[in-house]
Formats: structure tokens, sequence, C-alpha cells
């Protein structure tokens, strides 16, 4: 079994602490994503699974054997993991075969056959192997770097911001591979990373941690539609807030009456809607009506921000699809489409 977890689990930079009691399920061939701002304690977490720092209190185990804790600690090179940094770290001086039969074992290390199966796993053409990292992408030099610590069939692997220095379109072309290579091998994996895409996309499930703890941990789907607070929320990308009072599964906001599934209790709350849920229609239908404040336009879609005329509610954001947003000071209806999700209840 290559289940990872973590129990109590704290962790300082000289005086300063970092960790505070992290704990964490990692299922064995799954892979999660801890998500954060810069500064919050992802890359400790990772270097502390890694072993590349002692945790202060707490237990990291693989399977059933404890690799940090009280009284056992595992050095790094013998934890089994493979590790891969935000930049790869090639060697310049090696080509692109040498490198990946670097993380075989020594006595492994001619085998051209295994490293010619690694290229090919992470979607790599067997005529690089010859060249030297700064002749390959940026993409490219990263699919080499998870070649390389694939190697050796590690029981888990590390991603450290793996993806923030490419391009975009770069960045989405390389997750794919990345994640089509790591389901091959059944590698259970924790990824770290600020991006809410890369979290949402790539992983299983997903860890939000703010100064050094987790505030939320479930699947991609549950952190999205139901977050826990409003870190939360925006950690995961736009939301819109709203003022609401709660009665028998429906909740009474600016935008209606919405439904709310599984509420339980009755009281005032703090409505959550998504911008995509948000549909924006010309004409007097009844609905709440909106004044068109700014407008993002992407190309495959575009976010309006609005301003609803009663002006008891603050700007909202909706996210349009296919087709050209609506202009700057036109007025439109706004409905809900779907349930809301209810934060903050004071009952009644």
């Amino acid at each position: 079994m290559r289940t990872l977890e973590l129990r109590d689990v704290s962790a300082s930079h000289p005086r300063t602490p970092v960790l505070h009691g992290i704990d964490l399920t990692v299922a064995s061939g799954s892979t999660t994503a801890v998500l954060g701002p810069s500064g919050c304690g992802k890359t400790t977490l990772l270097r502390v699974v890694a072993g590349f720092m002692r945790p202060e209190t707490g237990t990291v185990r693989v399977g059933d054997e404890v690799v940090a804790g009280p009284g056992t600690w595992v050095p790094p090179e013998r934890r089994g993991f493979g590790y891969v940094a935000q930049e790869g770290n090639l060697f310049p001086h090696l080509d692109i075969a040498a490198n990946v039969a670097y993380g075989l074992p020594r006595r492994d290390r001619r085998d051209r056959g295994r490293v010619a199966e690694l290229l090919e796993l992470v979607g790599l053409p067997a005529d690089l192997a010859g060249r030297r990292p700064d002749q390959l992408s940026g993409g490219q030099q990263q699919r080499v770097a998870l070649a390389r610590a694939l190697a050796r069939r590690p029981r888990i692997v590390l991603l450290d911001e793996p993806f923030s220095a490419l391009d975009p379109e770069l960045r989405v072309a390389t997750r794919e591979a990345v994640a089509v290579a790591l389901r091959h091998e059944q590698a259970t994996v924790v990824l770290v990373t600020h991006d809410q895409a890369e979290a949402l996309s790539f992983a299983d499930q997903v860890a939000i941690m703010h100064a050094g703890r987790f505030v939320q941990v479930g699947s991609p789907a549950d952190v999205y539609r139901s977050p826990t607070d409003r870190r939360s929320a925006t950690s995961l990308g736009e939301a819109c807030f709203l003022p609401g009072e709660l009665a028998d599964g429906v909740v009474t906001c600016a935008l209606g009456a919405l439904p709310v599934p599984g509420a339980v209790g009755a009281g005032r709350c703090e409505v959550l809607l998504r911008p995509e849920q948000l549909r924006l229609v010309a004409g007097t239908g009844g609905g709440p009506r909106a004044e068109v404040m700014r407008t993002e336009f992407f190309g495959h879609d575009a976010l309006v921000e609005l301003r609803l005329l009663d002006r008891s509610s603050p700007l909202l954001r909706a996210r349009t699809t296919g087709t050209v947003p609506p202009s700057v000071g036109t007025t439109v209806e706004v409905s809900v489409d779907g349930s809301a999700h209810v934060m903050d209840l004071v009952p009644s």
C-alpha cells in the first residue's frame, strides 16, 4: 500500500512556526493538491514529507511504515519517494537519456530500454534522448524531470509547483501529459500549487491551506461548490456573496428565493453563488435588474461586473460564454441557475 498519512504534524523554520497540527490522508494511487497563497506553508509541508525537514510533532506514515515520528526518522534517500521541483533541476552537462538514467539504481543506468520507456511514458519522442536540457522547451524539461523521478517506481511522488514557470498553453499541455503518466504508474501524488485551476483539474482531493493549517479538505467538486468559509470560496475562483435569510430549505436574497439542498435551520446567513450560475438577459420579465459596470472579455467567455438597480447589494460578477458580453451601461435581468450555498448562518 502507498497510502500517505500525516497526523498532527507541526514544523518551524528557525523561531518561526509554519505548520500547525496538520492531518492529511492521501489514498494509495490518488492525487492530492495542496492549494494556498505564497507563504502559507505548502512547500514546508512537502519538505517534511520528503524528509528534507524534521517535523517537531506528529508522524508521517506510508502504508504501515512510519518514516517520521517520535523516535523514528527515515532519511530522504531511503524513503523511496520521487520529487519534482519547480525548475526541474536537470543536470545541464548531461544529455536527456543520462538525466533520466540518473534516477535509476546505479546497476541499471545503462538500461536504454528503461530510459526509452520512461520518455515514452511522459510523452517525449525518443529522438530527444541525445539532446541537452538547454535544447528543450520548459515543458519538455519538466517532463524529463518527471521521468527521472518515476525511474525507480517511487511509492510517493511529490510535485512542488512544477508547472508555474511555464506559459499558460504549455502549462496545460504539460499538466495533462504528467497526469496521464502518473495515472499509468498508479502513483500516490502530492502536488503543491497556488493555481486554483490546476488544483481542481489535476487532483482527486484538494486541501486548502492558510497560515499553516488546512481550512478544508475534500473532493474538487465539494470544496468548489460547498466551501466552509470565504477564504476557501475565494481560493477556488470568483465568488459572489449576498446577505440572505434561510427558512425551510430556501434562502431569500436580492436575487430571489433560491433552493439550498440539505440546508438545516433558519436565520440570517451569507449566500454564495459562482459567476457561472448567473444568467443575464435583456428585457423586463420581472426579475432582478442590474446595470453592467465593467466587462472582461477572454474570447471563450467573459466576466461581467454588475450592480443591482436597488443598490442594496454588493457588486456581482457573472460569467457569460459563447456570446459577446453586454455593453457597459446597459441594463440586464439576472437569474440564477441551480442552487445556492449558505455560509455563516446565524440562527433566528
